[in-house]
């Protein structure tokens, strides 16, 4: 994986692609705006990033990740070359992983702010009714971003901090129907197939086979991404994965002399 190395307040660079001595970085979470708002690694390249509206949630990044003492951070939009489908399908196989490994994930909500106060907004925070409803709780990538860094912090457009993933975990299960004990870190094997699914059921991609490859992290799986197979295709090919990695698990409990009876191995894909 790439890294952005903050050099000064307003400077960032890439570093090479990293193998091992990965460094203690930050990640960031957030929702996609249109394709040419955002920074890209040829953007970088370039030096062409200022001029473009997604250079602010990029310099949010780097300037929290400062404040934690943290001088590596990582943004999907600039930190992966897309135009090489040999590494955006190794980046999207190694997502899961990547954000499970960072320091801090920060979520960048670009539709909740701090500073409105709304008269006849009762709730306590006057920041909740927005979080409740932002379009990042339904999006299909921000699903395993949530579940996957041990620990994860939510800020406004502003950059103010309103919590983290525990601190609104039940806001956070209200909104998505995770059980709280997934937000905490407990394992998903834990969860049937037949939850784990219904967790993304509602969740929208830009692409439709995103819908599927957004899930290889949550059932632990690695597959090749075949973009123009269509949705259908995508979750057949997930479904078989999975499959494959049920079997494997029944194999090893009955070699235990366990019971396989039970509705974690049931297997539920949507009609699509």
């Amino acid at each position: 994986m790439r890294l952005l190395r903050r050099k000064s307040k307003r400077e960032f660079s890439l570093t090479k692609d990293l193998i091992d001595d990965i460094p203690r970085y930050a990640i960031l979470s957030h929702t996609w705006g249109d394709d040419d708002e955002e920074v890209t690694f040829i953007d970088l390249a370039e030096s062409s990033r200022d001029i473009k509206a997604g250079y602010q949630k990029i310099q949010f990044c780097a300037d929290q990740a400062a404040r934690d003492s943290l001088e590596y951070f990582w943004v999907d939009t600039c930190c992966i070359d897309k135009s090489n489908n040999t590494e955006l399908s190794e980046a999207i196989n190694s997502m899961f992983r990547w954000y499970r490994n960072a320091a801090k994930c920060y979520v960048y909500l670009s539709d909740v702010s701090t500073n409105k106060h709304n008269q006849n907004n009762l709730s306590p925070q006057p920041w909740e009714a927005a979080f409740r409803k932002s379009r990042w709780f339904t999006r299909g990538w921000t699903l395993q971003e949530l579940i996957a860094p041990p620990s994860v912090e939510f800020f406004s457009r502003e950059g103010k901090r309103i919590g983290d993933k525990k601190s609104l975990g039940q806001i956070i299960h209200e909104v998505t129907g995770l059980a709280v004990q997934a937000l905490e870190g407990s394992t998903l094997f834990e969860y049937s197939v037949t939850e784990r699914l219904s967790w993304a059921k509602k969740r929208e991609t830009k692409r439709e086979e995103d819908k599927a490859y957004s899930l290889l992290g949550i059932f632990d799986i690695h597959m090749p991404l075949i973009y123009g197979e269509g949705m259908n295709n995508a979750f057949r090919r997930l479904r078989e994965e999975i499959d494959k990695c049920s079997s494997i698990d029944r194999s090893r409990l009955l070699s235990s002399g366990i019971s396989t009876h039970s509705s974690k191995s049931t297997i539920w894909i949507s009609s699509h």
